[in-house]
């Protein structure tokens, strides 16, 4: 392990060219020793990433570990290493855990296609790679951007299809919703989800989530919402059912919105509103 002294310098955030050349050579050749080490000093690392604006970025690029969808702790250069060659870029979530972020639509959205994802759990994790921008010429990518997913030229052709023939009940939905989200859209990427949300923009909601709760944060700022629907799940043919009738559609509507906030982890801002309206809808 490093020697008090230069842990104290590491601490402080002025890493070393010679200290950062020791850790990744014990990160490549002393595997298990690095990551205790990581444990304690992981945090710090990722900080120094993205303090200063990057400056030391490039000393630290190399050094950070994430919990990824293989199962194991990565590197950004085994995760490049291992990337399929039709990937163009580095897929990422953010969450609290492991765990929940597996379960997020948008990562089975993902995986799906057979892509690799990089599980991002402390609040500085995005930030950091947004100030690295990109490892050897391969972008970062949350796979909650709306631009995450990869289709065919035939499953654009056919999700603009069937958006052109539900057009009419799209907009009805979006303007049920009118400011909390940009849009409303059908998704033909999501499988057993019924519905997610996405976002446009360089604000992600989890960035939106950190820099609102951050000390003598002000002016709250907010993602681009996109509510994104499964046009293959059962509950979009009662969407349709009940295109005509704006009480219900409405209701549909406003839970499905809050369903997606609370996959998400974000609150309600009328939980009660919320268990009132499903007890209503499960009546029916």
């Amino acid at each position: 392990m490093l020697q008090h002294d230069r842990q104290l310098k590491l601490i402080a955030g002025r890493i070393e060219k010679k200290i950062a050349s020791e850790l990744k050579s014990m990160c490549l050749n002393d595997r298990e020793k690095y990551e205790k080490f990581f444990e304690s000093f992981g945090l710090r690392l990722k900080f120094g990433m993205y303090e200063n604006y990057g400056v030391n970025k490039d000393k630290l690029k190399d050094l950070v570990l994430f919990m990824s969808s293989a199962g194991k702790i990565r590197t950004l250069k085994e995760y490049v290493a291992d990337m399929k060659e039709d990937q163009t870029c580095i897929y990422y979530a953010c969450g609290d855990n492991a765990e929940r972020i597996a379960r997020l639509p948008q990562t089975e959205a993902v995986l799906d296609r057979g892509y690799e994802v990089l599980y991002l759990t402390d609040d500085v994790d995005e930030f950091a790679l947004m100030v690295l921008g990109e490892y050897e010429e391969k972008t970062f990518k949350n796979v909650s951007a709306e631009d995450a997913r990869v289709q065919t030229d035939e499953e654009k052709a056919a999700a603009e299809q069937r958006a052109e023939e539900n057009k009419t009940l799209i907009e009805k939905m979006q303007a049920i919703l009118g400011g909390q989200v940009k849009a409303v859209r059908l998704s033909s990427a999501l499988k057993n989800h019924p519905v997610c949300i996405t976002t446009d923009g360089a604000l992600s909601m989890e960035m939106e989530k950190v820099l609102n709760t951050m000390p003598g944060a002000q002016q709250k700022v907010k993602a681009e919402q996109i509510l994104e629907i499964n046009a293959d799940h059962a509950v979009f043919q009662t969407l349709r059912r009940f295109e005509n009738d704006d009480d219900k559609l409405r209701k549909y509507t406003e839970v499905l919105y809050s369903q997606a906030l609370l996959i998400e982890g974000r609150p309600l801002e009328d939980p009660v509103a919320y268990a009132n309206a499903v007890a209503e809808l499960l009546a029916l």
